[in-house]
């Protein structure tokens, strides 16, 4: 029997910042509310970065100021560099999170530099937010595939989460973005960053770009992960892949988790609220299949 698995909610954040949709700050709130009402033990709200690159994002201090926060759930925020750092204190953030790629080409066209620099820019950030007692976790893309540069080798990942394990970082979140790969290859991943970062210290992060993020995930189990990122109603699409899923679902993985009896904590009435606000809120139909399943089911 497997342990309960805990999961973080990427909705808010890594969903609707990909989302073609224009978001109220209302709305977000309302969907964040809803999140809350769940039992899901982490809800990414939003990102401290420039608007002028992600515009989506821009009101993330007024809904992190704004949404109710319950004891024990965790609201981070992602942090790219020192600005937003000091934004994030300012808000009295208590958890961040920094991302870098395991590409080269990835980290240059989407950040503008190499992956060693990148890492090297969060060195400050992660020593001021350890000092002033947050949390901070770390995101690495493209962990299983690159948009520019197709495979990418376990090795390259491993080493990638050793330094963010280095700064610092509780958690390194391995994000499959493009959502390319297999089970067989998952096991390949997690084995080589588990040389190096505990087990329980690794959390998965599938897109189901190719339908493949649901099995990913229960290879990810097999190996010993524990924690995985999800997105309510599978909010963000796919940028790289015209058209495509992106996140995988939080109901879906749920669904199928609390139906293997494994806990996950999460109310799955409350979380179908969620998913019909979300799909309402984005003006498109629900993508995932557990949840369009489970709501024409209930509206039955």
């Amino acid at each position: 029997m497997f342990s309960p698995v805990r999961i973080v909610e990427m909705g808010p954040r890594d969903g609707l910042q990909n989302e073609k949709a224009e978001v109220s700050t209302e709305d977000k709130i309302q969907l964040i509310h809803l999140l809350n009402r769940t039992g899901l033990p982490s809800i990414e709200v939003g990102s401290f970065v420039s608007p002028k690159w992600v515009p989506k994002m821009a009101d993330s201090g007024a809904v992190f100021d704004r949404i109710e926060k319950l004891p024990g759930v965790s609201y981070p925020m992602l942090t790219p560099n020192m600005k937003g750092l000091e934004v994030a204190l300012a808000h009295g953030v208590q958890e961040i999170a920094v991302f870098a790629a395991a590409s080269e080409s990835f980290s240059q066209r989407n950040i503008n530099c190499s992956i060693a620099e990148s890492i090297d820019r969060f060195v400050p950030v992660c020593e001021s937010a350890l000092a002033a007692g947050l949390k901070v976790r770390g995101y690495i893309s493209c962990v299983l595939g690159c948009p520019y540069e197709g495979a990418i080798a376990p090795v390259a990942v491993a080493s990638v989460a050793e330094r963010l394990h280095q700064l610092g970082c509780y958690e390194i979140s391995l994000g499959d973005t493009i959502g390319t790969g297999t089970p067989m290859e998952t096991k390949a991943l997690i084995k080589a960053v588990s040389k190096i970062v505990p087990m329980d210290q690794i959390a998965g992060h599938f897109h189901d770009t190719y339908g493949q993020a649901l099995a990913n995930i229960w290879a990810a189990l097999d190996c010993g992960v524990r924690t995985f990122d999800a997105s309510v109603a599978g909010l963000g699409g796919c940028p790289y892949a015209k058209g495509a899923t992106g996140n995988v679902a939080t109901e879906d993985v749920v669904y199928s988790l609390m139906h293997s009896g494994i806990e996950t904590g999460i109310d799955m009435d409350r979380l179908l609220d969620a998913v019909a606000f979300a799909a309402e809120m984005v003006r498109r139909d629900v993508s995932s299949r557990v949840g369009r399943a489970l709501l024409i089911k209930r509206a039955a």
